[in-house]
């Protein structure tokens, strides 16, 4: 009886599991696909994808995506859409360019003012599409338009820099080891150089994902809230937890922590609780899955839409500092159709079209697997033509992937 049981409960278990993963597919498809992509080109590049270096242009490359990705995630789960993001990057970048370079203003200034003119852009567009209803879609491409033209007015169709290296290092920085014991532990290891300190929050950041999992999954049991099966839980925070160890080595055995990589870890861990677990959070998805019931249950949807445009503003402010500050100058063209990237990693990263369903984490990994492929496909030699071609297949796939899930859950 009692092996009949065991038995029993064995085969529930793995049915669990298939179970919880067609349930869950659109979170675990991305983690998944991203795993699958990273060991194909590992493969395809003789291994040059993952060498430290490149992981840490990766890094570099993909800075400006995931901030501006992080405000569109909020964007798009409210239900509306922001075409304008890559030419008010470009139009901050400029301001800073002719700020710094050509009126010799103060860094931490021009930052600042930067950053207000940023929410500001975004005020003024959410102001038209909050409380005059206008299409999000119609007010921002006309931004785009509009922010271009004044990015070739400010620079006056030239490129405007070099950047002071205090400028520079927003973007092109890294944190110095603070710890000790480098040279020693790189000579036990083997190899040229250890930053402890890359280390060192390699583990920290580690464990954190596996506590709070176990918190979670604690919480949920205390509540009688259906978990993930066992075995899943463990082999995804062993290969989250790995996968972050191994990133933190390669950039330990480097040039340690770049400065937009602490950057883009805390706004993604500010945004992820913000979303997640506050009262504002739950209403933007309230306001992206149903308009009117959100506002009927007292939800002040204009005012909600018009703070997310401002805070796509900031973000897309920052980005362009970043944006410039990586460059080392600022160009007429910079930002452009950077919006098709931003928006195509939120989308591929599980947001839905229609509003209401999307996470932080997802955006970021998203962003991650557009800047995997961009990167590898530059490493084989692939052309842009191609490289064009087959980001938007991707794309098409995963909004695809999205109605197929919705149709079979409907």
């Amino acid at each position: 009886m009692a092996e009949a049981t065991t038995n029993n409960e064995q085969q529930g278990g793995s049915k669990g599991i298939g179970a919880y993963l067609a349930s869950h597919m659109r979170e675990y498809g991305l983690l998944f696909a991203l795993i699958a992509i990273m060991a194909f080109f590992q493969i395809v590049t003789n291994g040059v994808l993952l060498r430290p270096v490149n992981i840490t242009n990766l890094l570099l490359q993909n800075s400006y995506i995931i901030i501006m990705a992080l405000g569109m995630l909020i964007i798009i789960v409210s239900g509306n859409i922001d075409l304008s993001v890559g030419s008010v990057m470009g139009f901050i970048g400029a301001l800073a360019a002719v700020m710094i370079v050509n009126w010799d203003m103060p860094m931490s200034i021009t930052v600042l003012a930067c950053l207000v003119v940023g929410g500001a852009i975004g005020a003024a567009q959410g102001y038209w599409v909050a409380y005059w209803q206008i299409p999000s879609f119609i007010v921002t491409l006309a931004g785009m338009l509009v922010f271009r033209g004044l990015s070739l007015w400010l620079l006056q169709g030239q490129s405007v820099g070099p950047f002071p290296p205090e400028f520079q290092v927003i973007a092109n920085g890294f944190v110095p080891d603070l710890l000790p014991g480098g040279e020693a532990l790189a000579g036990a290891l083997g190899v040229r150089q250890v930053n402890v300190l890359a280390l060192a929050v390699g583990i920290v950041a580690a464990a954190g994902i596996v506590w709070m999992g176990l918190r979670k999954r604690a919480r949920n049991r205390a509540y009688g809230i259906e978990d993930e099966p066992q075995a899943f839980f463990i082999a995804r925070n062993v290969i989250v937890a790995g996968a972050l160890l191994f990133v933190l080595w390669k950039l330990a055995t480097f040039r340690g922590l770049p400065n937009v990589l602490i950057s883009m870890a805390l706004l993604t861990v500010i945004y992820a609780f913000v979303t997640e677990n506050t009262v504002i959070g739950r209403r933007v998805y309230a306001l992206g899955g149903n308009r009117k019931a959100a506002k009927l249950s007292g939800i002040r949807t204009e005012r909600l839409t018009f703070l997310a445009f401002v805070n796509m503003g900031v973000l897309a402010a920052l980005a362009g500092l970043v944006f410039a500050a990586r460059l080392n100058t600022a160009t007429p063209k910079a930002g452009f159709a950077l919006e098709l990237d931003v928006i195509a990693a939120v989308f591929i990263g599980g947001a839905s079209m229609s509003g209401g369903v999307g996470k932080i984490v997802g955006a970021v990994v998203g962003a991650f697997l557009m800047g995997v492929m961009n990167n590898g496909m530059s490493i084989m030699g692939i052309g842009i033509d191609y490289q064009q071609v087959i980001k938007g297949l991707v794309l098409l796939a995963a909004v695809i992937f999205d109605v197929y899930n919705k149709q079979k859950q409907g």
